[in-house]
């Protein structure tokens, strides 16, 4: 078995949601997983894994749709660089089969132009895909270091400050 040190990121790609109101899309992760660690911080922005020969643009929207449901946004930005966090060990034993270490993430900015009504995470991509929350509501891009598990939190305070300009 690989050392810890030695596995590669998963490539990943994040998206931020923002409505009319500068608020962001924040979904609580269906538990249990082995990285949940409360109900606190359960909540994240869509993201997911990028597939084989995908351009990361192209991921974030698919996994906008089949994590939300919403195919009605217009990308504002994307970040300038990858943002990387590393699983805890435990956790990266349990996940992807103890392949990765962590991942490394590519960030956009979408503005959501459709209602609220065109979210469901209960049935997202049409029904299609299996639902990765259990509840969503729109927050304060600020509020979303704090309600992310605590080994993702300086992805997410990054992306605070590349997207922050966006809520305004």
């Amino acid at each position: 078995m690989a050392r810890f040190e030695d596995l590669p990121y998963r490539p990943c790609v994040g998206v931020v949601l923002i409505n009319r109101d500068g608020l962001v899309f924040a979904g609580k992760r269906r538990g249990p997983a082995p990285e949940h660690v409360d109900g606190t911080h359960a909540w994240q922005m869509p993201q997911g894994g990028i597939d084989a020969g995908e351009a990361p643009l192209a991921a974030a929207t698919r996994e906008l749709y089949e994590e939300t449901n919403v195919r009605s946004a217009t990308l504002l930005a994307e970040a300038p660089e990858w943002f990387a966090y590393d699983l805890p060990p435990v956790v990266a034993g349990q996940a992807w089969r103890g392949r990765y270490r962590g991942q490394t993430q590519k960030w956009f900015a979408f503005r959501f132009d459709g209602e609220d009504s065109e979210i469901d995470v209960a049935r997202p991509g049409g029904g299609a895909h299996k639902p990765e929350f259990e509840a969503w509501r729109w927050e304060h891009l600020d509020a979303m270091p704090g309600l992310i598990i605590p080994f993702k939190r300086g992805v997410y305070e990054r992306v605070v400050q590349t997207f922050k300009p966006f809520t305004r």
